[in-house]
Formats: C-alpha cells, structure tokens, sequence
C-alpha cells in the first residue's frame, strides 16, 4: 500500500522552530517527526511513501535519501504552490499518485504504529477518516459530526459545538474508487472562490455533505498528537521516549 505525507508548509506556528527547517524535521528524541511517521508505516506493511515537500524542499529530499528500511521505498514531491495555496494544493499534484488503496497523512501527525493498524483492520469505506474524541474542542480542532454510527455527515473546523462527534486527526485511508471519488472533489473544491485556500477536507466534506461513501474509525485509547505550537513539540518528544520505552514503537 502507499502513504502520501503533506509535508510542504513550512509551520509557521512553531516559530522559531521552523525558521530554516520545515516542521517535519523536528527532532523528536533523536529523530525527525517524518522519520517515526515512516517507521510506524514500515512497521504496518506499507512499502511505498510519497512525501510531498515545498517548504526547504533539499533539506527533506536529503533527509529522505538518508532514510533507509527494507522493503520501504520513500520519494519526494514537490509542491510548487506551497507558499500561495493550502495543502489542499499539495493533494492537487499528488492527484497522479492517488491510485488504488492508499493512505493520506499530514505532515504534523505523529502517532504510535497501533493508531494506523486500527485504521488499516476496520476501514471499509471508499473514504475512511481516523477521529479520536475527547470532553471538549477548541477552534483549531478539525471537528466532524456523524451520522449516529460511522457515516461522516461534516469536517471543518467551525461546526457548531453541539454538533461535534470527535476530531480528524490528520490519517485518511481511501479503498476502491475512493481516490477517484476525493479527486473529483479536489477539482470541485478548486474552481470555487478561494479554492486555492481551503483545507484538502473541504473536498472531505463535500462527498460526507452528498452521502458519498465517507465514515469514520475512532482510534479513542491510543495515542497521537498534532505538531503545531512550540509546546506541541515538547509534548511529541515525551510521546514517542514512552512509545519506546513501553515498547509501543519498534526501537530500530
């Protein structure tokens, strides 16, 4: 199966973190954020990875060629519209790659193998999102609101709060014609006002807002964070020294 991982923005929230490094190559107890995303994809079976870069594109390119583990191939993308689009344009040149079953990853995830193996065992969908939940959410949470069961009904970031069933956490898994499904979407999403700066789940919410085969998998129980303020990272560096420790993540 192959990832694809956004990782073309710079993350300017994490200041002065990402001054000259885009936020995937925090260190994170003595590895970048992308390389524990890509060991816990190797440790799931998955053997080919897209990176897509813009943002300090050679440092990546680099870091992706020093990064080796058997039977995983990793190649970079590059966005040439990172700096004038959301990452919603990072999906529009990753259009080609989307084809048969493959996995969608932002850039600031960061999550224990089981995360993604829960993912993997119990989506059936064409458009799978991965949610966690949790007593209240903030304005930056992707919120979605479901149907009562699984079926996604919405994603964004402002649904009302006494709509809200839990938050993406940035891991989206597409099946069948899933992928064909979501790029019609992109291209609907880009001819509209604005298109350029919306969120790639803006296309997300349309296909759930049609009833077009989009549920969810709550992965509540185990452990993910998203990278995006200076004390997120310090929080990712005590997450993965656990992981490790407890032997939740392969240690080589």
């Amino acid at each position: 199966m192959k990832a694809i991982i956004l990782s073309a923005g710079q993350g300017k929230r994490l200041l002065p973190l990402t001054d000259s490094r885009p936020k995937c190559l925090l260190p994170l107890n003595g590895r970048s954020l992308l390389e524990w995303q890509l060991r816990a994809l190797a440790a799931n079976g998955f053997t080919d990875v897209v990176v897509v870069v813009g943002f300090a594109a050679q440092a990546v390119e680099a870091a992706v060629q020093e990064f080796v583990v058997p039977g995983l191939k990793v190649r970079t993308l590059y966005n040439p519209f990172y700096g004038v689009a959301d990452n919603i344009g990072s999906c529009y040149v990753a259009l080609p790659e989307m084809t048969g079953d493959f996995l969608i990853l932002n850039g600031d995830t960061l999550f224990e193998p089981a995360v993604l193996g829960r993912l993997l065992e119990r989506a059936t969908a064409p458009v799978t999102v991965t949610i966690d939940r949790k007593e209240a959410y903030d304005a930056d949470d992707m919120k979605v609101c479901l149907d009562g069961g699984r079926r996604l009904r919405a994603i964004g970031k402002t649904l009302p709060v006494d709509s809200v069933d839990g938050e993406s956490i940035g891991m989206l898994l597409f099946r069948g014609d899933g992928g064909q499904r979501f790029a019609g979407s992109i291209d609907a999403v880009l001819r509209e006002p604005e298109g350029t700066r919306r969120w790639y789940l803006s296309a997300i919410d349309q296909l759930a807002r049609r009833c077009d085969g989009v549920e969810v998998v709550s992965i509540e129980g185990l452990q993910w964070g998203e990278v995006d303020f200076p004390a997120d990272a310090e929080r990712a560096r005590r997450l993965v020294e656990g992981w490790v420790e407890s032997g939740r993540f392969p240690p080589h």
